[in-house]
């Protein structure tokens, strides 16, 4: 994922601007700009789940097909084929498995930015900041007239 990208579901400035202009123009696309600038990153693993779902419920049918009128009569090359679908299986799970750890991998390493950029920022605030400031009591006042 391009973490530059003009749109993605953070609070940048075009997102911002995108969402206000949604509730402008009609109210429901500013709120799902709204969702995706809040929910937005969690969307890779939704379509992910609901991918391995649908494989599920259709490897069901491909089931049936192979091992029922699906099968071309040459018991080699059914065996073949049998061996060769369950390889590519097994190839699928591990490219998941290394897309998932990726994400993580991924999302860790914005955390740690957007970290480091927050106490980047509490640094420079600390240090624009007086350190010690002129405490106030109930009698003091401000005015030139007490300094003399």
């Amino acid at each position: 994922m391009n973490t530059n990208a003009l749109i993605r579901p953070a609070w940048t400035p075009a997102t911002i601007a995108l969402m206000v202009i949604g509730f402008m123009v009609f109210w429901p696309l500013g709120l799902a700009m709204l969702a995706y600038i809040i929910w937005g990153d969690r969307l890779d693993g939704f379509k992910r789940d609901v991918n391995r779902a649908t494989d599920g419920v259709f490897s069901g049918c491909r089931g049936r097909r192979r091992n029922g009128y699906g099968r071309t009569g040459n018991v080699a090359f059914d065996d073949w084929r049998e061996k060769e679908l369950e390889r590519l299986a097994e190839e699928r799970r591990k490219l998941d498995e290394t897309l998932s750890e990726f994400d993580e991998y991924m999302r860790e390493l914005r955390r740690a930015k957007d970290q480091e950029e927050f106490d980047r920022f509490m640094a420079s605030r600390s240090k624009s900041t007086p350190a010690n400031p002129k405490p106030r009591g109930k009698g003091s006042s401000t005015g030139l007239l007490d300094e003399a």
